[in-house]
């Protein structure tokens, strides 16, 4: 049974001696249960976060995230231009571990709900290229993991070698990925510092009536390591609408010499997310887990046309991603879970809109609306200036979030268009294998929801604050 927020609150005076608690309230977004998560308000207007592992793997994760913030000095902070959450301390409720923070102010947005033109997603990709900017001697100097291209190339190739011998990857899913592997043009990029797998709900924003929403803080640093930079916008592939511009500011914020097969890289790195869900389910000795994540790497190899074998191969052929690919969840996967969000909400209608402050907000939920149904031609796949990898691919970024919530979405990637009066309503997605000839699939709503929960209930997210199937506030007034 969770634990109520007053026991929650009760533990941060262990975390932080002294402290006068004067509230407490719940916190949460209809994540998992892998974290009970309270508010506690102090008597000097503070308010804290605490955050209680309920197994073993959360308090690992609990435990990375502690160190990662730690290394975040001040001096570091000063180098972001946004806000991070500040270490407080730890402690034990019973016998679970405890990680208490402060709680950072903002909104978040879904991924298929991030708007494209000024706003969120340039704001996205200049926040997303100043992490990596930060010197690899934050990373090292706090002994967390350092890779280098090379090092990420191998890790790739166990993955799917991993996932091959448990006989339920289809044949084309793999030699799609060892093709990907092989090819040393993927795999000549500078490591940078990354969050690990940053997604939509790690970026807070707040808005700005002249520039739009603003990302104003950023959560999830549990995975914070030197490696792969298209990591980080793996999760774009679940936001059509929004990629190009957020490719778009990365590359123009980025000092760094221009990544020709960044976007590729990206995409490949969110396919194998269904590769780790599978694995994940072998090791656990999870059936239900294998067989679900068999089912979505079926989607997955369906979606493919046939001459889309060595896709990954820079062989100058038009391609398409798989992931971008997938139409249709079978309808043999786990019962739906609720995720509803558990806090209040914004509505889509009252952000701001790119046209005209004072233009019909309408638009913009429209817009949200787009995007869990976009097709492909999203994504132009010119964010680079038509950069040699996106020119020789050519593919274009379309909306996946009807089935996954993998690191796209650390948030839980829910799916759906908002309505006018701020629900989230699912939609459905075309199938890419079968667009060419005018033929919609049809997606089962529960099905949509069970694979969509499934990988949630496996994505690590870095807060409860992060699971967040709406745009939300992360504080309560």
């Amino acid at each position: 049974m969770a634990r109520s927020p007053f026991t929650l609150v009760a533990a941060v005076t262990a975390a932080l001696p002294g402290a006068d608690v004067t509230g407490a309230r719940a916190l949460t977004a209809g994540g998992d249960g892998r974290f009970d998560s309270a508010v506690a308000t102090l008597a000097d207007g503070r308010e804290l976060v605490i955050r209680v592992a309920e197994d073993d793997e959360a308090a690992r994760e609990l435990a990375e995230e502690a160190i990662a913030l730690r290394a975040l000095t001040s001096g570091v902070r000063e180098m972001l231009p946004f806000a991070v959450p500040e270490y407080i301390g730890e402690t034990r409720v019973g016998e679970a571990r405890a990680l208490v923070t402060d709680l950072l102010p903002g909104f978040q947005i879904d991924a298929p709900h991030v708007p494209a033109g000024r706003g969120a997603a340039p704001s996205i990709g200049a926040a997303t290229a100043a992490v990596h900017a930060l010197p690899a001697s934050v990373v090292r100097g706090a002994g967390l993991t350092v890779r280098d291209a090379a090092d990420v190339r191998r890790e790739v190739e166990q993955l799917v070698d991993r996932a091959a011998a448990t006989g339920r990857v289809p044949a084309r899913l793999t030699a799609r990925w060892r093709d990907a592997a092989g090819d040393d043009a993927l795999w000549r990029f500078e490591a940078t510092v990354t969050l690990g797998g940053a997604q939509a709900g790690s970026f807070l924003f707040q808005d700005d009536t002249e520039h739009g929403p603003q990302v104003t803080a950023v959560l999830g640093w549990r995975g914070l390591s030197v490696g792969d930079p298209a990591v980080d916008l793996s999760w774009l592939s679940a936001a059509p609408d929004a990629a190009e511009d957020v490719h778009a500011a990365y590359l123009r914020a980025s000092a760094r010499a221009v990544d020709e097969a960044l976007r590729v890289r990206a995409r490949l790195h969110a396919e194998l997310e269904f590769a780790r869900w599978l694995i994940h389910g072998e090791s656990l000795h999870r059936p239900d887990i294998v067989d679900d994540a068999a089912a979505l790497l079926e989607s997955l190899a369906e979606g493919l046309r046939a001459d889309d074998l060595a896709v990954i191969a820079a062989k100058g052929a038009g391609v398409d991603s798989a992931l971008e690919a997938v139409g249709r969840v079978p309808e043999t996967v786990a019962a739906a879970v609720d995720t509803s969000m558990q806090t209040d909400a914004y509505r889509p209608e009252e952000l701001w809109s790119d046209d005209d402050p004072s233009a019909d907000t309408g638009a913009v939920g429209a817009a949200a609306g787009a995007g869990a149904a976009a097709g492909p031609g999203a994504d132009g796949g010119s964010a680079d200036g038509g950069s040699g990898a996106d020119a020789e691919w050519g593919a274009p970024t379309q909306d996946l979030t009807e089935v996954t919530g993998v690191r796209g979405s650390s948030g839980g990637g829910a799916t759906g268009a908002a309505s006018s009066d701020g629900t989230v309503k699912d939609g459905a997605v075309t199938d890419a294998g079968s667009a060419e000839s005018g033929d919609a699939a049809g997606l089962d709503d529960e099905a949509q929801r069970a694979a969509r929960a499934a990988l949630q209930r496996w994505t690590s997210s870095a807060s409860d604050q992060t699971r967040s199937p709406r745009m939300t506030r992360s504080s309560d007034t």
